[in-house]
């Protein structure tokens, strides 16, 4: 019997538990071997990310804080090797805690200052997979200049906030460009916020499992794109907006340059 490109011998340590890390696609072959629902097929492909991942710190139980998509969206950051994300606000895994605090504490959805500072702790936690010494995350951020002028809690915080951004684009794991107003819309029209991820090679050279492009939903739902098709596009989108970025040196003396008209 056999799952799609899952063995019978495979099948038979998932179904009896003896699977320790169970691959996302062969979890989306059992799904539909059983025919559960897409919704309930998504969530068990995050937990079975999240069961891969090595680095339990405990970051993957938010406890009910945020939503499943986004959940299962953590537990694919935390397995992936490289990110490159377009973020028109400075990106989570880059902020500072006053950043973070006063982005939670704008949404008139979150009115506890527990559930806040709750929200804070996890998004920092989140950090790590950049900052530790055992592979850490190669990450690119392409981020509009907006970003720099969008005043989160006070000239202080932001001053604070864009120092820290051009001190993490010194890490050799990380890059920073800013995409400047005077590059005008990357292929004609305003394309939205986006976070491709990849999770490399296995020592055959062989995908751990397929490149993901992944759009948060803000108000709405978040989706997941795995169709090499729209990867693609995603991947040529980013290398557009990489084209008309400045450099990185270019991209870390503005951010310390408005860093110190904040300051001021």
């Amino acid at each position: 019997m056999r799952a799609g490109p899952l063995s019978s011998a495979a099948l038979q340590r998932l179904e009896a538990g003896r699977s320790k890390s169970p691959r996302k696609q062969d979890v989306r072959e059992l799904c539909s071997l059983y025919e559960v629902s897409t919704e309930e097929t998504e969530k068990t492909v995050g937990l079975s990310i999240q069961a891969s991942s090595k680095d339990d710190d405990g970051v993957t139980a938010l406890g009910g804080l945020f939503t499943d998509a986004f959940n299962m969206y953590v537990g694919m950051e935390r397995s992936a090797r490289n990110l490159v994300t377009y973020q028109e606000q400075v990106p989570g895994l880059l902020q500072t805690a006053d950043y973070a605090r006063a982005t939670f504490g704008a949404f008139p959805g979150y009115t506890s200052q527990d559930d806040i500072d709750r929200r804070v702790e996890v998004r920092l936690k989140r950090q790590i997979i950049v900052t530790r010494k055992a592979r850490p995350l190669a990450l690119e951020v392409l981020l509009h200049e907006s970003a720099l002028h969008r005043v989160m809690g006070s000239t202080r915080v932001m001053a604070a906030q864009l120092k820290h951004l051009a001190e993490a684009s010194t890490m050799p794991n990380v890059s920073v460009r800013v995409h400047p107003y005077s590059a005008g819309m990357t292929w004609g029209f305003l394309h939205g916020t986006f976070v491709l991820l990849d999770f490399g090679t296995d020592n055959r050279g062989k995908q751990i499992e397929p490149p993901v492009v992944y759009i948060e939903g803000r108000l709405g739902n978040d989706q997941y794109m795995e169709k090499p098709d729209d990867v693609r596009r995603y991947h040529e989108l980013a290398e557009a907006i990489r084209t008309d970025a400045l450099n990185e040196v270019k991209s870390r003396d503005l951010l310390r340059g408005v860093a110190r008209e904040y300051a001021a």
